[in-house]
């Protein structure tokens, strides 16, 4: 049993990466692999699914604001490891497929169907499409599938 070295009662909810504890130094290899594993929270979630209310497209205020939850999700790994995009459905409708937040650059952009996207992105999209996933975290060495739920799934690439 793991217990709370402050005297806090241990949670009964599944850990996130928003609620887990703080460390001071950035992550690597196995630690780093089992922190990006945790379960997101569901404020990250909400923040990123509301791509699709196209108001990011106008509002680099809001394209920021979506970058700093990113940062607040994983405020224990450096920024060199954490993700390079994210990849979801669009909902806008036809003729639009999905949709990438470019973390780098900061550029959100809507793609239609059988329209390119750049290449580190593009070997998410077939997740992206799958309905049990809301979005797809990209990485420079794997793909982090993230259900509506939070849960998630790393796939190696």
């Amino acid at each position: 049993m793991v217990r709370s070295l402050l005297g806090a009662q241990p949670s009964t909810s599944t850990p996130t990466l928003a609620t887990s504890a703080r460390v001071t130094a950035t992550l690597s290899g196995a630690a780093l692999q089992a922190r990006l594993r945790l379960k997101r929270s569901s404020a990250y979630i909400q923040a990123v699914t509301r791509l699709d209310a196209g108001g990011h497209v106008h509002s680099p205020a809001a394209t920021q604001a979506l970058i700093d939850a990113i940062r607040q999700e994983l405020p224990d790994v450096s920024v060199d490891a954490l993700p390079h995009g994210i990849v979801a459905r669009c909902y806008l409708g036809a003729p639009f497929e999905v949709h990438t937040l470019d973390c780098s650059g900061q550029i959100i952009q809507h793609y239609k169907t059988h329209e390119s996207l750049p290449a580190l992105l593009e070997r998410a999209r077939s997740l992206a499409l799958h309905p049990g996933y809301a979005f797809i975290e990209v990485y420079a060495s794997r793909l982090i599938a993230v259900s509506a739920s939070g849960q998630t799934a790393i796939i190696d690439v």
